[in-house]
């Protein structure tokens, strides 16, 4: 059987944040998986942009500009570049089972902005795709995923099936991701098959999705207005069905 014609993609913008720890975004694993998942997308067409969180001075703090109280902050010009994209992927890399601590900053900034609206009255990340990918040398790809997932949803990004990516190496101390080890054939985990198909289904799954959304003028309205929601059947107005008695 032929494979149907590839969409377009040419007119989607991707924005990857790898949150890894480390200051050069050359020595972060994290980073190396971010390269394959964007490198499909650049293949496609796609416009791609990679965040290094760390080169960018982000402010703790649950608000918009951290500036207007005396904070160095390079969020918010952050937050204009990712509201520009189609699609966000957030990297990360397992510390102690968790996401790293400035993947979960990222979030929190992000979050500062979700009661904003966008044009048709939506709340501001309606219509955006969101995924992640996640390395370690320890337990915790799909709870990371989990975490990052939910609250990618949660402000308001459409996530579509198997939005995750992710690469755990042998646990403990020992070679991560891309690392190059004497005696093998090629770096740590790129040969990897489980990875690499996971890795191409989510890059895949978002462009896709993205293009849905695109194609449509973005998530439909009904419903989801946040000054709009009693104009339609809704939840203080519904009448419960009979409900059948205890047994």
């Amino acid at each position: 059987m032929s494979q149907p014609p590839s969409p377009d993609f040419s007119d989607l913008r991707a924005v990857f944040v790898n949150c890894s720890l480390k200051y050069s975004p050359r020595e972060s694993h994290t980073m190396r998986l971010v390269e394959r998942s964007a490198g499909i997308m650049e293949r496609v067409g796609v416009t791609v942009e990679v965040i290094h969180a760390l080169e960018h001075q982000i402010a703790f703090g649950m608000e918009k500009d951290l500036t207007e109280h005396g904070r160095p902050d390079d969020w918010p010009e952050l937050q204009a570049r990712i509201l520009d994209a189609d699609i966000l992927v957030i990297g990360t890399p397992i510390w102690l089972g968790e996401p790293s601590s400035v993947a979960t900053l990222v979030v929190e900034r992000l979050y500062a902005y979700s009661g904003d609206r966008n044009d048709v009255g939506q709340y501001v990340y309606y219509g955006g795709v969101g995924g992640c990918i996640v390395t370690g040398n320890e337990d915790g790809v799909k709870a990371c995923s989990k975490q990052l997932l939910f609250a990618l949803q949660h402000i308001g990004y459409c996530i579509p099936p198997q939005a995750d990516c992710g690469w755990i190496g042998e646990a403990g101390p020992g070679p991560s991701y891309g690392d190059v080890v004497d005696g093998s054939s090629a770096p740590v985990g790129y040969d990897n098959d489980f990875t690499n198909r996971n890795t191409t289904i989510m890059t895949w799954n978002l462009m896709h999705l993205a293009r849905l959304l695109n194609d449509a003028g973005g998530f439909p309205t009904p419903g989801n207005q946040a000054d709009r929601w009693r104009e339609v059947a809704n939840a203080a107005e519904h009448e419960p069905a009979s409900v059948d008695p205890p047994r």
